[in-house]
């Protein structure tokens, strides 16, 4: 790595946007929580304070040394980090009177390099409790809005630059220039951060790290571990073999499709059909993290038994992208479990493999971007995320063999929908959920009682908050009557209009 910026979390919800904006001007940046933050290296060319949901004044967080950092590096404390910066230099930090949520607009902004090409109007996004109200005689206020007069200072004879806002959010219009001038004209960073550069030096690290020796990889058919076996592939060839195991739960011929697919790009892959294994292991379970464990213990069961075929395997490969990394080691220990997932990567104990991670430092959709330069399949690369226990997840109550076909069934008509109408690129995840509700129906001349599925399709970028579809009424229309009139045992089609939050993604 030739240069990188260090995000410093103090626990944020925004701090992986910071990131992420960053990398979208092609400059890499790495989060470290404000609890273990790591030597600074010569990689490292500016600092970044992230904001907080905590106050400086109530001694929740550590008060970090920035001693290494101030006046030897560009810094920029953006919210809780600007009242750290303030705090730490005899500034005068208080709550506020009115607690400052939402749009504000600039009203005064200097010829500060930082708010180059940025209007005097600009509208920033405010989400804080506290606000500086005075601060000391070698710090110089460079913006203001009608409510905060310190909006942004400059510590003087220094690079340290610090925002009330934050500029990580769309709702700060020019948020991204404010993060790109710091990064161009106070940091003078080259932004050659891309897919071809991320290629070169991941598949020669991959090289240098693993030899000669031999790496299994449990595929998915989804992005991460897709993407991760191509750039295994590109650096170790046929050492790599991929094994993509069939849990009877996926979507209508979908594990020949993936198959397939995997074979066409090169990659050594060994396919596993245990259907009936799964289905055995889920009779009778209703619960949805009873269903998620029994659905993990058969997969680890089945992949140690395929692992242990292959002679003189030292690795594990495994799809780990960067928000699971970040996650592992936020500032106050892992987010409370809204529900497990099911890792397609578990590591049975006495396997004793080494655990290698080629995408642990790429958010998704930089994922993509490196697989569309590694020139991977449309028809993996462009694939709606798929939840790890597949359609058990999507059947409400107990699994059958025959909700599945049903569901199948149905699922298949609405993804072929929106792809033959053109909606499917512009839906980040779609499917179809089986509900555990029957209800009256008419077809022809008798009355039916019959099943209920509902359709789900969302926008997202990164499945973190997601809208509901606003897919046309006539669409919509038509894929519950071919679904109605085609997939014996429905006779009733709804659609999903919530959003995330409240709502999940998944019904379960």
């Amino acid at each position: 790595m030739e240069e990188k910026v260090l995000i410093i979390d103090f626990g944020s919800q925004y701090t992986q946007l910071i990131a992420r904006r960053l990398r979208e001007l092609n400059v890499y940046s790495e989060i470290h929580p404000c609890t273990n933050i790591p030597s600074l290296d010569a990689t490292t060319k500016a600092v970044i304070l992230s904001g907080s949901p905590y106050s400086v004044n109530d001694g929740i967080l550590p008060d970090v040394d920035l001693s290494p950092y101030r006046g030897k590096l560009p810094l920029l404390g953006v919210c809780y980090g600007a009242q750290l910066l303030a705090k730490q230099n005899a500034g005068y930090v208080v709550p506020s009177k009115i607690r400052e949520y939402g749009r504000a607009n600039l009203i005064s902004v200097s010829d500060s390099p930082l708010f180059a090409d940025v209007s005097v109007d600009s509208q920033v996004w405010m989400s804080h409790g506290d606000t500086i109200q005075d601060i000391p005689a070698h710090f110089e206020i460079i913006a203001s809005t009608e409510s905060v007069k310190v909006a942004a200072f400059k510590i003087k004879e220094e690079d340290t630059y610090a925002i009330q806002f934050h500029p990580e959010v769309t709702h700060s219009e020019d948020g991204k220039t404010i993060l790109h001038n710091f990064i161009s004209k106070v940091a003078g960073l080259k932004q050659n951060w891309t897919p071809t550069h991320f290629i070169e030096n991941t598949t020669a690290d991959l090289k240098a790290k693993l030899g000669d020796d031999k790496v299994i990889l449990g595929l998915s058919g989804g992005v991460d571990s897709s993407v991760a076996a191509m750039l295994l592939k590109e650096a170790i060839g046929s050492n790599l073999t991929g094994i993509f195991i069939d849990n009877g739960l996926l979507r209508k011929d979908e594990y020949a499709q993936v198959l397939h697919a995997y074979r066409n790009m090169g990659i050594n892959v060994i396919g596993v059909d245990a259907g009936k294994k799964f289905l055995d292991a889920l009779k009778g379970i209703s619960d949805p993290e009873l269903k998620r464990k029994a659905i993990g213990r058969v997969f680890i069961e089945v992949f140690d038994e395929e692992a242990n075929k292959i002679e003189n395997t030292k690795w594990l490969a495994q799809g780990t992208i960067y928000p699971d990394v970040i996650e592992s080691v936020s500032v106050k220990g892992p987010s409370a479990t809204i529900k497990s997932h099911h890792n397609v990567g578990g590591l049975p104990e006495n396997m004793k493999l080494k655990i290698v991670e080629p995408l642990r430092m790429l958010f998704k959709d930089e994922v993509r971007n490196v697989g569309a330069a590694l020139g991977m399949d449309p028809i993996i690369l462009n694939r709606h995320p798929f939840p790890g226990p597949g359609l058990a997840i999507r059947i409400l109550g107990d699994i059958t063999e025959e909700k599945v076909r049903i569901l199948q069934e149905a699922d298949h008509i609405f993804i072929s929908e929106l792809k033959d109408k053109g909606h499917y690129n512009n839906v980040w995840q779609a499917g179809v959920v089986y509900l555990p509700i029957q209800s009256v129906g008419v077809m022809g001349d008798e009355r039916t009682y019959e099943n209920v599925v509902s359709l789900r399709a969302v926008t997202s970028v990164d499945g973190m908050t997601a809208d509901f579809c606003h897919l046309p009424h006539t669409f919509l229309g038509m894929v519950a009557n071919r679904i109605i009139n085609e997939v014996k045992g429905i006779n009733r089609v709804v659609y999903d209009i919530s959003s995330k939050p409240p709502a999940t993604i998944e019904w379960e």
